[in-house]
């Protein structure tokens, strides 16, 4: 019997076919995970203007590379940091003949903290060598004290809390009317209590 010398074929007619149905299978099935970030509503920039700023009026919290946390020099716990940054921003410590008393402020009124909540400014001062889960907690913490702040003046004046203000203008379901309400709330609230936060990297 003689030999074959051809080698046997394979058909790659269908390959083509099976390549693309598991191109289609993976892009089907495959998740592409987003970085998330901060939600920041930055200022326009023709509304950016230097101004000078009492030294009382703002509350300085550094983060060195060690990941210390202090607040004028003072290393302090990051679960102080919401009643520290709360005492600072509701102190209204102007005096009531001043265009910036605060007739809404509970705090010690101390003639060497902040005037008034408008005039309250939180700088944050990171160094680049300091851990980011450390800047998310920090960045919490004063949040929750802005929130903390905006709920009780929510409470007094509408009977509701701040975030469920939040709630009822995100909420599919609201009617325009009812929405443009709660926004018109939520802005006054955070015209009560702005956020004024900056913040700087170090090296």
């Amino acid at each position: 019997m003689a030999l074959r010398d051809e080698m046997p074929q394979v058909s790659a007619g269908s390959m083509a076919d099976i390549a693309f149905l598991l191109l289609i299978f993976f892009l089907v099935t495959t998740s592409i995970e987003t970085d998330s970030g901060m939600n920041r509503l930055l200022p326009p920039i023709d509304t950016i203007s230097t101004m000078d700023v009492k030294k009382k009026n703002i509350l300085a919290i550094t983060v060195n590379d060690k990941g210390e946390l202090l607040i004028d020099d003072d290393i302090v716990a990051l679960s102080d940091l919401k009643l520290l940054a709360i005492e600072f921003l509701d102190n209204g410590g102007a005096i009531s003949s001043d265009d910036f008393y605060c007739s809404y402020c509970k705090g010690k009124r101390d003639a060497k903290s902040s005037d008034s909540p408008l005039k309250a400014i939180i700088s944050l001062i990171t160094s680049r060598d300091a851990v980011y889960e450390d800047y998310i907690s920090i960045q919490n913490e004063l949040l929750l004290a802005y929130g903390e702040l905006r709920s009780r003046e929510a409470n007094r004046l509408y009977n509701v809390d701040y975030s469920s203000l939040e709630a009822m203008y995100n909420a599919p379901d609201v009617t325009s009317a009812e929405k443009e309400k709660a926004k018109k709330k939520i802005k006054a609230i955070q015209n009560m209590f702005p956020l004024n936060l900056s913040e700087a990297n170090r090296n």
